[in-house]
């Protein structure tokens, strides 16, 4: 009986190792692809369709990218968007989520449900784009943060987080001394870092991937982010069209500056994510637990 059943757990390791050994491969094949073809010539992707290995290696799509100070201009605005945007959307994010998850405040239930409410509905572009405009908010960084300052759904995370941390902690500062504010950032925000650390990742990836606000708000080219450069860049190497915000005179791989395009635009959230990789699960799920 010892023996099957050892015999059966190898047997069921080794299904399981090979289920996720496939599931891996396929999961980081098309990253591969996408680095590698960055690198190479259009003629070998037009031969070949999936490339792992380039055999001629080419820099012309980073040539061609990094030609004209645009691109660099656009990182910096969209790290400065990121930046200041997770930032503030931390600061809103925890005070509302910290006042929600406290018990005796009145009206909690009502406030909560609204908070809800927010997630079924939206108003709508349209409307969004109006009240952005009466506000004097158009063409400015503003019109990229402000409409995300809150998500409704990293807000029930961490609030279900503060819940979780013991009263008594809270209810002894108070007995120090400290005020409401004084609570929040002394005890509660320093034992909260992991949900603290999946939130600022989940707000970070949403400033970084700003692409339709800044579309429908920005008419500038110079205050463009790097999301909506590179989307003009694929559209110029595509069909070979001058571009004013684009003063280059490298010629544009077609297939490879698409690749390399998709390498810049990802890679410094991949540089960002293993730092907060050990809070992100546990703070998504222990956050998640209670609500």
């Amino acid at each position: 009986m010892v023996e099957d059943r050892t015999f059966g757990n190898r047997m069921f390791n080794a299904i399981n190792y090979l289920l996720l050994t496939v599931i891996a491969l396929i999961t980081i094949l098309p990253f591969i692809h996408i680095v590698a073809g960055s690198f190479t010539t259009n003629a070998e992707l037009a031969a070949k369709r999936f490339v792992l290995i380039p055999t001629q290696w080419s820099f012309d799509a980073y040539t061609f990218i990094f030609s004209t100070n645009t691109i660099m201009r656009a990182m910096a605005v969209s790290v400065g968007i990121t930046l200041f945007g997770t930032l503030f959307s931390m600061l809103l994010t925890s005070l509302m989520a910290y006042g929600l998850a406290r018990k005796d405040l009145d009206g909690r239930r009502f406030l909560n449900l609204f908070v809800v409410i927010t997630m079924l509905f939206h108003g709508g572009l349209i409307p969004t784009f109006i009240v952005v405009k009466n506000l004097g908010l158009i063409n400015s960084y503003a019109s990229l943060i402000l409409p995300a300052a809150i998500s409704a759904f990293n807000m029930i995370i961490l609030r279900s987080f503060f819940q979780n941390i013991p009263d008594g902690l809270e209810e002894s500062a108070r007995i120090d001394g400290c005020s409401d504010f004084g609570t929040l950032f002394r005890i509660v925000l320093p034992l909260s870092m992991p949900a603290l650390a999946t939130i600022s990742l989940f707000y970070a990836v949403t400033y970084w991937n700003t692409y339709s606000n800044a579309i429908f708000y920005l008419s500038d080219s110079d205050k463009w982010p790097i999301q909506v450069l590179l989307r003009q860049i694929v559209v110029l190497a595509s069909g070979f069209e001058s571009d004013a915000s684009l003063d280059s005179t490298v010629p544009p791989p077609d297939q490879a500056v698409k690749m390399a395009v998709i390498v810049v635009s990802t890679l410094p959230i991949l540089i960002v994510y293993p730092f907060l990789q050990k809070h992100f699960a546990k703070g998504a799920l222990v956050g998640s637990i209670k609500g």
